[in-house]
């Protein structure tokens, strides 16, 4: 995220722990698709990350108050996302996961149909890697790889120290790689 657009947000805050609606509307606006978008891949249930969604925002400006403004506000609202998205899991007890359709793409760039099925194999492929992975793997990699979150956003969203989102990471990526290569006998690249 940009400063200056982190300035929008924290002059939206401001305003919005003034008692102004329109402000916190603006927040909304700016950030529904991306909270939204993370939630539906953490869910692959779009009524349910729609509701979660709204959710996330209601408990967003009923905890306005504690907001601190090194936390960024993206970064805070992506927390909170993630924590609604885990609690929601864990009260579904099990873990589905949704198709990629921006982010992570493997793209070929070469036009044509033989070229355009094989880059929807290998997503599809990906896609279903991502599903046999441990939630904290999937939610690190589409933190990261999709929403393009920094190592020090990341340790703030998941609550772990900056070393431990490397090593995490790592550990994630290479769950990934094995997963594709069990299912596709592609070879790590």
């Amino acid at each position: 995220m940009t400063d200056e657009r982190a300035a929008v947000d924290a002059d939206d805050v401001a305003r919005a722990r003034a008692g102004d609606t329109a402000a916190f509307a603006d927040l909304v606006r700016r950030h529904q698709d991306r909270v939204f978008r993370f939630i539906f891949r953490m869910l692959d249930a779009r009524d349910e990350a729609m509701e979660l969604t709204q959710d996330v925002f209601v408990k967003a400006w009923q905890a306005l108050p504690a907001w601190r403004p090194e936390a960024g506000f993206a970064t805070w609202l992506l927390q909170i996302a993630r924590n609604a998205a885990l609690d929601q899991l864990r009260r579904r007890q099990i873990v589905q996961f949704a198709p990629l359709e921006n982010g992570l793409d493997v793209v070929d760039g070469a036009p044509g149909p033989e070229a355009s099925y094989a880059s929807r194999q290998r997503q599809q492929s990906l896609d279903r890697a991502l599903t046999r992975i441990a939630p904290e793997h999937r939610e690190i990699l589409l933190l990261r790889e999709v929403e393009g979150l920094a190592y020090g956003e990341l340790a703030r969203v998941l609550g772990i120290a900056e070393g431990t989102v490397k090593s995490r990471l790592a550990r994630a990526r290479a769950a990934l790689l094995e997963q594709l290569h069990l299912h596709t006998g592609a070879a790590h690249e």
